[in-house]
């Protein structure tokens, strides 16, 4: 410190114009960094390289949802078309609908725990065993559904899934209309869905009313068609809402329930039954 008192003494005494010795102002951040050499990386890259909003993490990641969709699907597929076209396996699950009743407490168990949990969905291999157990007791009940249709019903609802699907697939990654902000009517489409499933549970064990059946068939059928645009353009990270790649399991698990319930409603609303 005496030094440095010293050094800015010697200076004073050898200025030539004998004014005062007056310390400089410290240049701003901005003057720092002006001339500064750039560093061995960039952070604004290294940034980019890893965000989630990167087009190349998130292509990834929707190309990781839909191969895990594909699987589910022809599992699905394979159980339903087992059930409708062999007999024996038929009578079998039709006789005995405890198996149903098993099914669906524990499709039931496995939904709540991925979709409420966040370390189970996120966690391997837990993830994949919850959705795999969840894929094939949902693929039951779908299968003992269909069993009770007639066969060429059930392809005919198969046939307008797929078509449906495809379009509504394509027109959410194509369109500008931001569907993950219309939450609001979501929601006031699930309250008229759940006030038409109390009256048809009140109805429906006196007497059997086609024509609200249907209706509440088509509304179902509209809902989760909706749905199914909803969740995908959550995949693509360019609209108002969007989903962390690391979500992968819980946005297979949304659109496949989205395919599987909108299959359900059209077997409900043009399948005919066996005699």
């Amino acid at each position: 410190m005496t030094q440095g008192k010293l050094t800015l003494a010697n200076k004073a005494d050898d200025s030539s114009s004998g004014e005062a010795f007056v310390a400089p102002v410290p240049p701003t951040y901005e003057e720092a960094i002006a001339g500064a050499s750039a560093p061995c990386y960039n952070d604004e890259e290294m940034l980019t390289e890893f965000s989630w909003d990167d087009s190349n993490i998130r292509r990834v990641f929707i190309r990781k949802v839909y191969s895990i969709l594909m699987i589910q699907l022809l599992v699905t597929f394979a159980i339903v078309a087992l059930f409708t076209f062999c007999d024996p396996v038929k009578d079998y699950i039709q006789t005995n609908p405890g198996w149903y009743w098993a099914s669906y407490a524990v499709f039931f168990v496995t939904y709540l725990t991925l979709s409420c949990c966040s370390a189970p969905r996120r966690r391997f291999p837990w993830n994949f065993i919850l959705l795999a157990v969840f894929t094939l007791s949902l693929s039951y009940m779908t299968g003992m559904l269909s069993s009770f249709y007639n066969t060429k019903s059930v392809v005919m609802c198969l046939g307008i899934t797929v078509a449906v699907c495809l379009i509504v697939t394509v027109f959410s990654f194509q369109t500008k209309l931001d569907v993950t902000s219309c939450q609001g009517v979501l929601f006031i489409f699930c309250m008229v869905m759940l006030v038409s499933g109390l009256v048809l549970a009140i109805v429906l064990p006196f007497q059997y009313v086609p024509w609200l059946d249907a209706i509440y068939a088509a509304l179902g059928a509209i809902l989760f068609t909706m749905f199914l645009a909803f969740d995908t353009q959550l995949l693509m990270g360019n609209k108002r809402y969007t989903m962390s790649p690391e979500e992968y399991v819980f946005a297979t698990l949304n659109i496949y329930l989205d395919i599987v319930y909108i299959f359900s409603f059209f077997l409900q609303l043009f399948g005919t039954k066996r005699d």
